[in-house]
C-alpha cells in the first residue's frame, strides 16, 4: 500500500469523519459492538439560541460526558446537576452501566465528586500548573449522589 502524509493546522471535519469512520469500524470488528449514540441536552435562551448544556455519547455501555457548560448567571440553581442526572437516566435506558469524563483542576472536579464520580487518573501540568482529572461513576448501583 502506497501512502503519503501531510500536516495541517485546522479541524478538517471531513478528515475527522474519514478517520473516525475507519476507527469505529475497526473497534466494532474487535468488540462486536456498534452502539455509539450521541446525547445532547441543551440550554436555550429566550430567542432559542444554545447557551449551554450537556454534550456526550454512549458507547460500549458507558456514558461519556464530552462537554458540560452552564452559563455563570445560571449557576448555583441545580441546572448542572439536572443535566448530569438527565444524561445518566438516558444512559441507563440505553443499557449503560457506568459513566466517565475528564475535567480540569480549575473546572468542576468537586461538582462531579458531589454527583458520585471518583477520580481514577490525573494528568499533571495539562496545562502547565494545573491537572486534568479523569473520573468515573457506576450507574447501576449509584443512581445519583444524595
Amino acid at each position: 500500500m502506497n501512502f503519503n502524509t501531510h500536516q495541517i493546522e485546522t479541524d478538517a471535519p471531513e478528515a475527522r469523519q474519514a478517520i473516525l469512520k475507519r476507527l469505529v469500524a475497526y473497534n466494532n470488528s474487535k468488540t462486536g459492538h456498534s452502539d455509539h449514540r450521541p446525547l445532547a441536552i441543551l440550554i436555550n435562551d429566550e430567542a432559542g439560541a444554545v447557551i449551554g448544556g450537556f454534550l456526550g455519547r454512549t458507547a460500549f455501555n458507558w456514558l461519556y460526558t464530552e462537554l458540560l457548560f452552564v452559563p455563570e448567571p445560571l449557576r448555583g440553581r441545580g441546572i448542572g446537576r439536572s443535566l448530569i442526572m438527565q444524561a445518566e437516566k438516558e444512559a441507563r435506558l440505553r443499557g449503560c452501566h457506568s459513566a466517565w469524563l475528564n475535567t480540569f483542576e480549575f473546572q468542576a472536579r468537586g461538582f462531579y465528586e458531589r454527583m458520585g464520580y471518583e477520580c481514577f487518573g490525573e494528568l499533571s501540568d495539562y496545562p502547565v500548573g494545573f491537572s486534568r482529572f479523569f473520573m468515573k461513576k457506576n450507574l447501576v448501583q449509584a443512581k445519583h449522589a444524595p
